[in-house]
């Protein structure tokens, strides 16, 4: 039962990759890939991002944590380039690469 709970939030992943034109289908070194690029808990939350442009706070409500724990995890995928910081209109926005890492679509967050 074990192997489902840690394999669950990567699974959760790839289901959502695989909702983008280009698709994702499961496969053996897709799941390799997302455990190098993520820990389950991150492959979990990242998992629940709408595929549009975010908010912090919509990444917050989703996640069901607090606002500075989603900016400390937004902070740390983006130290690791599985996010990108941008600049719009005076505020810091990020575009997420985990499309990217194996296809041309991308995904992005506003701080805040």
């Amino acid at each position: 039962m074990a192997h489902h709970t840690v394999r669950s939030g990567y699974r959760n992943l790839v289901e959502r990759l695989n909702r983008f034109p280009q698709g994702a289908p499961p496969s053996k070194l897709l799941y390799r890939i997302l455990e190098m690029l993520f820990s389950e808990e991150e492959a979990e939350f990242v998992s629940l991002l709408p595929i549009k442009p975010f908010t912090a706070k919509t990444a917050s409500t989703r996640w069901k944590i607090s606002l500075s724990e989603v900016q400390t995890m937004l902070d740390a995928l983006s130290g690791r380039g599985i996010l990108l910081d941008i600049e719009e209109n005076a505020s810091t926005s990020s575009r997420a690469l985990t499309k990217t890492t194996w296809s041309s679509s991308a995904k992005m967050y506003a701080k805040g």
